[in-house]
C-alpha cells in the first residue's frame, strides 16, 4: 500500500441518496477518517473475498477501529461462482447473529462480485441499512460500485435477483490496481471500452493513449453519474450503459463464468459493432474506429462460441420484456440507442 496521500478527485452523485465518490491514492489506510465524515460511529460489517482479505482487510480494519468503529468481518471464496443466493443467505445470517442493527453499516471491500452481493445485503437486511463501497478492481471502480445496482446470480442467468441500493460513500483507492493480475486489469478495460464508445471524451483518452489512470476512472465515473442522475432506476436512458451486455451475459453463462464480465463485454461490443455496420447504423470507417478502440482496451479477442449459442443463452437476460428484448446498438461514437427486437428474430438480427 502506498503512503502517498494524493489530491482527491470527487464526483457527487445526486440520486435518491446523494453521495460522493472519492478517487485517489492511499484511501484504504484513511478509510476510517473518510467514512467518519458521512457515517456516525457504529458497527461495521466488512464483507470481502479471500483474495482481497489477505491483501487489504488488515489496513482497512486498523483504520476503521482507530476512528472509533467496531468491526466484524465476513469472508467468502472469490469468484462469480460465489455470487449466489447461498452466499447471500450466509451473509444475512452472519449479520443477524452478530447483532447488526439499522444504525450500522456494511462495507464492501473488493471487486464487482463483492460490491454486488454486499450491496444487495445492504438493500434487504432489516429492509435496508447503510453501505459503503470500497472497490479494489478497475471494473468495480469505474462501473459496478457506482449507481446502486446490486444483485446475485441464479442458475438461469446473471443478476436476476437484486435491488437498487445507493451507497453512502464510494472510495476508489487507485493503489489497489497495482496488485491486480494483468488479466483482471484488462478485464476492467473491457468495461472501459464500453464507455469509450458511449462518450467522445473517453474515446479521445483511449485513442490518444496518454492518460493518468485517475483521470480515466474519473471520466468513466462522471459519465455514469450523469446517466444515473437522469434515470436512477433504469427506466430508459440508463439502459444505454448496457451496450454490449446482452451478448456478454450469454458468453459469461456459456463459460460457466470462467470468462469474466469485462472480457465478455468487450466480446459483446465486437458483436454489436459488427452488426451496427451490417444494419447501416454506422459506416465502415466508424466500425473500424470502434473496433480499434475496443482492441486498445481489451486486446485482440477471439469469440469462443457461435453467436447463435451466445444469443440463446442471453434470452434470460433481465432486459427481456415478454417476447422482445432490448439491445443497445451504436449509431456512432458517443451515440447509442435502444433497439427492441422480437426474441424469435434475435438470431437473424445479430449474426
Amino acid at each position: 500500500m502506498s503512503n502517498i496521500i494524493s489530491p482527491l478527485k470527487r464526483v457527487t452523485v445526486k440520486a435518491s441518496n446523494e453521495y460522493q465518490i472519492l478517487i485517489g491514492r492511499g484511501l484504504l489506510a484513511r478509510a476510517g477518517e473518510l467514512i467518519a465524515d458521512f457515517i456516525p460511529k457504529c458497527k461495521i460489517a466488512l464483507i470481502t473475498d479471500d483474495t482481497v482479505d489477505a491483501l487489504y482487510s488488515g489496513v482497512v480494519e486498523k483504520s476503521l477501529i482507530s476512528s472509533g468503529y467496531s468491526v466484524i468481518k465476513f469472508v467468502f471464496s472469490h469468484g462469480e461462482q460465489s455470487k449466489n443466493l447461498e452466499t447471500y443467505g450466509k451473509i444475512l445470517n452472519f449479520l443477524a447473529q452478530n447483532g447488526v442493527t439499522r444504525t450500522d453499516c456494511v462495507v464492501a471491500l473488493g471487486g464487482g462480485v463483492t460490491g454486488d452481493m454486499a450491496g444487495f445485503v445492504s438493500a434487504t437486511y432489516l429492509r435496508g441499512i447503510k453501505c459503503v463501497q470500497m472497490p479494489t478492481t478497475l471494473l468495480a471502480q469505474i462501473d459496478s460500485s457506482v449507481g446502486g445496482k446490486t444483485a446475485v446470480d441464479l442458475p438461469a442467468g446473471k443478476n436476476l435477483v437484486g435491488a437498487f441500493c445507493q451507497p453512502k460513500l464510494v472510495l476508489c483507492d487507485v493503489d489497489t490496481l497495482s496488485t491486480l493480475p494483468d488479466e483482471i486489469y484488462r478485464d476492467g478495460m473491457g468495461e472501459v471500452a464500453k464507455y469509450a464508445l458511449l462518450d467522445k471524451k473517453i474515446y479521445s483518452l483511449i485513442n490518444g493513449g496518454d492518460y493518468q489512470i485517475e483521470d480515466l476512472i474519473y471520466r468513466c465515473v462522471d459519465y455514469k453519474r450523469q446517466i444515473v442522475e437522469k434515470d436512477e432506476f433504469e427506466g430508459g436512458l440508463r439502459r444505454l450503459l448496457n451496450l454490449g451486455h446482452t451478448p456478454a451475459h450469454g458468453i459469461e453463462r456459456l463459460s460457466n463464468y470462467t470468462i469474466p464480465h469485462g472480457k465478455a463485454v468487450a466480446m459483446g461490443l465486437n458483436i454489436v459493432v459488427e452488426n451496427a455496420c451490417k444494419h447501416g447504423y454506422i459506416a465502415q470507417s466508424t466500425k473500424s474506429e470502434m473496433l480499434s478502440a475496443i482492441s486498445k482496451c481489451a486486446g485482440e479477442l477471439t469469440l469462443p462460441y457461435s453467436v447463435k449459442d451466445i444469443l440463446e443463452n442471453a434470452l434470460t437476460d433481465k432486459k427481456r420484456s415478454g417476447d422482445s428484448i432490448a439491445v443497445i446498438m451504436p449509431y456512432g461514437i458517443g451515440d447509442a440507442r435502444e433497439v427492441k427486437i422480437e426474441v424469435s428474430k434475435l438470431w437473424g438480427y445479430l449474426t
